[in-house]
């Protein structure tokens, strides 16, 4: 029985998605008129088919394959959840996912779009669910996270397998309801927030503590 998006296939065997080292996003070519790129990470780069747009092919550089089927089974072990996409199939290297509407948090600030508390409520409801599950959720930030209906959806499990914490969720909560009235309703430039995405990516795991990362960006704020 044929899938609503197996006339797909032939356009994602067409596409080269390859990694790039220092954890740089993926570059991606050969994308046929049928598709459109619609997000890009480091491991993977997501596209919709404009012939079936309710879904999301999450498709795999060639050298993390292998992850494929790690996102399958966290998928499969978060079950029906409202605060995330449904995985509705696997292939040698993509995911069949839903298409989940809205915009990121990162955009959000960028656009002054209001972030409201219920969406830090929900995404805490939804890492205690993949608890709850075996999984430990982790990699969550900004663009990882959509408003969706003034409802938060988080649309990258691909580290719930992966142990550790990496605090990244913390460091944006506790920066959500210390400092975000700051910046609430008003357009934050790009460049100031890719300078803080980058700090935190270089020094801020690393930093003895989150107090000492938000001092070096409020002394970046005040020489501005």
């Amino acid at each position: 029985m044929e899938n609503d998006w197996d006339k797909v296939i032939g356009s994602l065997s067409r596409i080269k998605v390859l990694s790039n080292k220092n954890n740089a996003p993926v570059t991606i070519s050969g994308v046929p008129d049928d598709l459109k790129c619609i997000g890009v990470g480091t491991d993977a780069a997501v596209f919709q088919s404009l012939s079936t747009p309710a879904y999301a092919f999450k498709l795999y550089a060639k050298d993390k394959v292998n992850k494929v089927k790690i996102e399958a089974n966290v998928y499969q072990m978060l079950g029906v959840s409202p605060f995330f996409p449904t995985c509705f199939a696997s292939y040698d290297d993509f995911l069949v996912l839903s298409y989940e509407d809205g915009k990121t948090l990162f955009d959000c600030i960028l656009q002054g779009i209001h972030i409201p508390e219920t969406v830090v409520n929900e995404v805490e409801e939804a890492r205690k669910h993949a608890r709850d599950k075996g999984l430990n959720p982790r990699d969550i930030h900004l663009k990882n996270i959509l408003l969706q209906n003034g409802r938060a959806k988080i649309i990258d499990v691909s580290e719930y397998a992966l142990p550790g914490n990496d605090f990244r969720w913390e460091h944006l909560k506790k920066g959500y309801e210390q400092y975000y009235h700051l910046v609430d309703g008003n357009s934050v430039p790009f460049w100031l927030v890719e300078t803080i995405r980058k700090w935190y990516n270089q020094q801020g795991k690393n930093a003895s503590s989150y107090e000492e990362f938000t001092k070096t960006i409020l002394k970046l704020l005040y020489k501005k």
